[in-house]
């Protein structure tokens, strides 16, 4: 039964999460640019765009260390040594995001405009780096354990 509800939370919560999305990106695109006449082209919607998906990205962190704390503490009340091993995943992530945010390029962007000079500087340019390159990271990570899982599978 608990399985079911699960599996429902996380269809639905997939569901809304994608439409939403959807939505942001139709706007980013479709809502048109500030000058049309410019060399450097900037979307109305940019900042939508990257409050979504910075909204995204921390939900993802705050739900995995939350998950990761239940785990350890469900799994230190059954088998010690299992929680012990479940924070080895806590400690990859931390560094994958420690390594991702060291190779970030700092180098000052050019041509923005005045409002976005606040967030040129060599903290915000690697932080975004870091994001962008702990994304690909994530996606081939899943994309690895969707293959792994299905090749499993049909060893079975």
């Amino acid at each position: 039964m608990a399985v079911t509800k699960i599996r429902k939370m996380s269809s639905w919560t997939l569901l809304i999460v994608s439409l939403i999305s959807l939505v942001v990106l139709g706007m980013f695109f479709g809502g048109g640019v500030v000058n049309p006449g410019e060399e450097m082209i900037e979307y109305v919607h940019t900042g939508l765009l990257l409050n979504w998906t910075s909204a995204l990205f921390f939900i993802t962190i705050i739900s995995m260390v939350l998950f990761a704390i239940w785990q350890f503490i469900t799994l230190l009340k059954v088998n010690p040594k299992s929680a012990v091993t479940s924070l080895v995943v806590v400690v990859a992530f931390a560094a994958m995001m420690f390594i991702t945010y060291s190779i970030g390029d700092a180098t000052p962007l050019n041509g923005l405009n005045a409002d976005s000079q606040e967030f040129n500087t060599a903290g915000w340019l690697k932080i975004t780096d870091m994001w962008i390159m702990s994304t690909v990271v994530l996606l081939v990570l899943i994309i690895a354990c969707v293959i792994w899982g299905s090749v499993k599978r049909m060893i079975k």
